[in-house]
């Protein structure tokens, strides 16, 4: 019997000895290169190199070594169509069977702090191009670019004498697959382009996940390959393991406490919305205040916390039933406190928020824009009434807040401490009048409010002069500005308006 022959050339070497050694024992003659060869060679195997293929020495440090007709016309050769047969034959090709290759670290690499040009040197030429002509050729060449498919095809071989049809129509497909995201990732480190021709994402699954947003859906989760994120590297020190809905509060829970870099911050998150967000001087106090503003739906929700939390804060946190708790760092003794609830998942934040774009999935199609991080340095007061310099930050304090809630969107705030938030409704005044409601029911103080968007009518402002509230903030806008202008200016309330609105839908 002829022997077939395989070509190995891999950066992951795990499982490849033993794989390798099967592989011989039925009767595959082994090509190889550089370090894979010198691998196999010291296990005792009796690998070729890849040069007696070529009749060609590797050369320019190693970038040009399978880039040859003997390596791709052995992979690319149709065994059905004798015109192939004939001219393999004529220029001493030999046939390649299967390929096994996974590609230089070029995705672990990306990210790093390195130069460009040490980059560059990441990205693999000869392993796509092998792999490529491998999987276009599946009829009769078996593919392996992931070590967990050793098992598979050793099953397959030791049944059938070779892989089957179907799976080697499979690993061909995860070939594309891997080659896609692997070009993806190297483009959107070399293209210098907010919104490019071709939309290339590259995303590897991390886990799939019990469910989707419902029982009855299924999901995964994916973590990018060219970015790093606050939601990809972090590390959960306790608790059951994560659930779709759970990822995607977390990812907007550790936004909202981003957004004040400057003081210690806490936010609750409930079902996709802030349901409490306050800043302090202590741990225990900060998260006090964002427990204040709504203890009912705080119930089953997200606490993130941009500051370590300790151990009086754990015991505090530990008397409401929470799904995660998110910080940067945690007490030991904190954490002693924390799993004594043994589903609560912990969550310590490695990655800083790096998220520079939102995409929304729609039927046949993907909206793409920057994510709304800007904030006008032009405020303008628009009322006969001036703020005074504490409302004026309280003011700030709850449009950073607002750009977080669901359009339509209200913040009532005393500037330290959400009171009321409003969201999600499909008018303006049902949002307002749903924050200052809940807002007066905890705090009997000053409060001032803010809007995501502008006053279709006076209604907003005649409601806030009703219910006390002090000073309002909002983009502005709308045709009928003057006539909010003249309510505020009738009540005496200052109002100002920022010219930019925060859309959350």
């Amino acid at each position: 019997m002829s022997k077939k022959r395989v070509l190995i050339s891999v950066s992951d070497k795990s499982g490849l000895i033993e794989f390798a050694q099967f592989l011989e024992a039925q009767n595959y003659e082994l090509i190889s290169t550089g370090g894979t060869f010198k691998h196999l060679k010291e296990a005792g195997l009796n690998p070729i190199q890849i040069d007696e293929v070529t009749d060609f020495p590797e050369m320019l440090d190693g970038r040009v070594k399978t880039l040859h007709p003997k390596v791709h016309g052995g992979l690319l050769a149709v065994r059905s169509n004798e015109e192939h047969m004939k001219t393999v034959q004529e220029y001493g090709i030999g046939l390649i069977d299967m390929v096994i290759v996974n590609l230089y670290p070029f995705f672990e690499n990306v990210n790093k702090d390195i130069s460009l040009h040490e980059k560059v040197e990441f990205i693999d030429i000869g392993g796509p191009s092998m792999l490529r002509s491998a999987a276009k050729n599946f009829d009769s060449v078996t593919v392996i670019t992931d070590v967990e498919d050793y098992s598979t095809v050793k099953i397959e071989m030791e049944q059938n004498g070779d892989t089957y049809i179907e799976t080697r129509k499979k690993l061909a497909g995860k070939v594309f697959n891997l080659t896609s995201a692997y070009d993806a990732a190297i483009s959107r480190m070399l293209l210098d382009e907010e919104y490019p021709t071709y939309l290339s994402a590259s995303y590897k699954k991390a886990s799939d996940l019990r469910y989707g947003e419902n029982p009855h859906q299924t999901a995964a989760y994916y973590v990018s390959t060219f970015e790093n994120g606050a939601m990809k590297d972090f590390e959960q020190l306790g608790g059951k393991e994560l659930s779709f809905n759970n990822l995607r509060d977390m990812d907007l829970c550790w936004k909202v406490v981003n957004e004040f870099k400057e003081e210690m911050a806490c936010c609750a998150v409930k079902h996709s919305t802030p349901c409490g967000v306050a800043i302090g001087t202590s741990a225990l106090e900060t998260y006090q205040k964002t427990f204040e503003c709504d203890p009912v739906s705080i119930f089953g929700g997200i606490v993130a916390m941009n500051y370590k939390i300790d151990a009086a804060t754990a015991e505090e946190l530990n008397k409401t039933f929470l799904e995660i708790v998110m910080a940067p760092d945690f007490d030991e003794e904190a954490l002693e406190v924390l799993r004594k609830k043994k589903n609560l998942r912990i969550i310590k934040i490695v990655n800083p928020v790096s998220d520079k774009q939102t995409w929304v999935k729609i039927d046949g199609g993907i909206l793409v824009q920057d994510n709304d991080t800007f904030f006008s340095d032009d405020i303008k007061v628009v009322t006969e009434v001036q703020p005074t310099e504490e409302q004026k930050k309280a003011l700030l304090f709850s449009q950073r807040v607002v750009k977080y809630v669901r359009s339509n969107a209200i913040v009532v705030s005393n500037g330290i401490q959400a009171f009321g938030i409003g969201g999600g409704q499909v008018n303006r005044i049902w949002a307002t009048q749903q924050a200052i409601e809940r807002a007066k029911e905890k705090f009997s103080g000053d409060l001032v409010l803010a809007s995501d968007a502008f006053f279709p009518f006076r209604d907003v402002v005649d409601f806030c002069a009703q219910e006390g509230i002090k000073a309002i903030i909002q983009p502005g806008g709308s045709v009928k500005d003057q006539d909010s202008i003249e309510a505020a200016n009738e009540h005496k309330i200052p109002m100002m308006f920022t010219g930019v609105r925060h859309f959350l839908h």
